[in-house]
């Protein structure tokens, strides 16, 4: 035998008060008294009540629903920036619906149709490899967008990107000020919006300064390529003496190649420079000097972004990093 749904009828019998009272008592920003809210509270918890927030989105044409649409999930940046979403789509009363398009196949557009079906608010884009269409997708279906480090613009969206050009600037100057004099650039192949910006602000900052770097950029962005490209480049007839890597992850992977292959120390030999402070970088065995991904100051524009008023225009948010010194460079 199927057990009934307690109803917000159920507990405005058993508080004593209106069926409007109870709704307004879980309506965000609704006036009732403090009295009458202990009531319905103590009432709804004793009944096992939870508010249809479906059944209400039919109503009102929000249902507090956000697909977050993210690849790499299993990179400690990612999953850093997903559980920051997480907390702040809470803390607003939202709940996020995560999507993965690490697939190649039509399983991601499958998934967003499933979270359309669904009457999804918004969507926030996680990263730069997911294909166009699929904010086109979510526009065409009245979705709020917000698009994080990736390189377009969307009516009515917000663009929430950090200063990965600046950075790679100051990795070049922080490298140079340490007395390297044979620069290396390591890189993936993934070619979203941001590496190529910390890659190109390395290289024009290294060319206005008449410097000769050597790039590199295979596979994906790992450890392991950095581990590969590492041990290339340290096996060269005039091997480099300081690199800047575009995530820590490829750091890691160098500082490894460095100093578990080839013996070499990490600065004396070698500085290595990463980029997004994932845990992993402040572990003594890595002590990396890395830049800090602002994840907090995203998470939060991102959400703020969900509940203000839009004229169409898209909007742009840019955020600075922080370079984190550490051992893995000569101070």
């Amino acid at each position: 035998m199927t057990k009934r749904q307690v109803s917000a009828r159920d507990v405005a019998e058993l508080a004593g008060v209106s069926r409007t009272a109870v709704s307004r008592a879980f309506t965000p920003g609704a006036s009732v008294s403090p009295e009458t809210r202990q009531k319905i509270e103590t009432a709804a918890e004793t009944l096992g009540y939870q508010v249809n927030h479906l059944a209400r989105g039919l109503i009102t044409a929000r249902t507090g629903l956000v697909a977050l649409i993210c690849a790499e999930l299993n990179t400690p940046h990612r999953s850093a920036l997903l559980a920051a979403l997480s907390d702040r789509l809470q803390a607003a009363g939202k709940v996020g619906l995560l999507i993965n398009t690490d697939r190649s196949d039509d399983s991601v557009a499958r998934a967003l149709r499933q979270a359309i079906a669904y009457r999804t608010d918004a969507a926030i884009v996680l990263s730069g490899m997911p294909g166009s269409s699929l904010a086109e997708t979510c526009l065409r279906n009245g979705m709020r967008l917000v698009l994080i480090n990736r390189d377009e613009e969307r009516p009515g969206s917000l663009l929430i990107r950090v200063d990965d050009a600046d950075a790679g600037r100051q990795a070049f100057a922080a490298l140079t000020a340490a007395g390297c004099r044979r620069l290396a650039l390591v890189n993936s192949l993934a070619g979203t919006a941001s590496l190529e910006d910390r890659a190109r602000g390395f290289t024009t900052a290294a060319a206005e300064a008449g410097v000769e770097i050597v790039e590199t950029a295979v596979g994906q962005t790992s450890y392991q390529t950095g581990l590969d490209l590492g041990t290339r480049l340290l096996t060269r007839p005039a091997p480099p003496d300081g690199i800047f890597c575009t995530t820590d992850l490829l750091a890691c992977g160098v500082m490894d190649a460095a100093r578990t292959r080839l013996r070499l120390d990490v600065p004396g030999d070698v500085s290595v420079i990463g980029f997004d402070d994932i845990p992993q970088a402040g572990w003594e065995s890595y002590a990396l000097t890395t830049f800090r991904q602002p994840i907090d100051e995203i998470a939060d524009a991102a959400v703020a972004s969900l509940d203000t008023e839009t004229d169409g225009t898209p909007q742009r948010v840019v955020l600075p990093t922080r370079l984190i010194w550490r051992a893995s460079i000569r101070r």
